[in-house]
């Protein structure tokens, strides 16, 4: 007999839909492996498959902090490192450099707000084919970019096929204001 109080089990979907789906592109082995035998398009095509079902994972969606980004931050372009452009975006200087700068990184600069309300900036890391991004990490050496960002990120933007490729993909940040 059950009392008003008791809560009833949970289904089958219920608990599934709690846990989330496994990415096995996190795996850097996993990666490697699979990108011996398939073509760059199809093997970033299920990667970004694999994102999309599982999700961001909203581990540190500050990019000041983000492990993800940690191979990014201390490269300098335009005389500036990215880590020193997250700070002073936090910062609220330089207000109109911003956004043309950070496309060099595969970053696009989607709202800033420099009233110091609960967040100051979002940011939106190109996850793509031919994202700007990818090449800095190819370069560092880092494969599986695109998983381990989507893991940090705040929030995911996956679109599905578009004249130029198969996916659009961003990974959202939020810089937080400086304390």
């Amino acid at each position: 007999m059950t009392t008003p109080t008791d809560k009833p089990a949970p289904t089958k979907r219920a608990l599934k839909r709690a846990e989330k789906v496994a990415n096995p592109f996190l795996d850097s082995e996993t990666h490697a492996r699979m990108r011996d035998y398939t073509e760059r398009e199809a093997a970033v095509g299920k990667e970004l498959k694999a994102i999309a079902e599982r999700g961001a994972g909203k581990r540190c969606p500050d990019p000041r902090s983000s492990p993800s980004l940690a191979t990014l931050r201390p490269i300098v372009k335009k005389g500036v490192s990215l880590a020193e452009m997250f700070d002073r975006i936090a910062a609220g200087t330089e207000k109109g450099l911003w956004e043309p700068w950070m496309t060099v990184f595969g970053f696009e600069l989607k709202s800033v707000n420099y009233t110091q309300t609960p967040r100051n900036a979002h940011l939106a890391l190109d996850l793509g084919l031919d994202s700007k991004a990818g090449m800095i990490f190819s370069k560092m050496g880092v494969t599986n970019w695109r998983s381990q960002a989507a893991e940090d990120c705040f929030e995911l933007k996956v679109e599905k096929a578009t004249e130029k490729s198969l996916f659009t993909a961003y990974a959202i940040f939020h810089l937080d204001p400086a304390k």
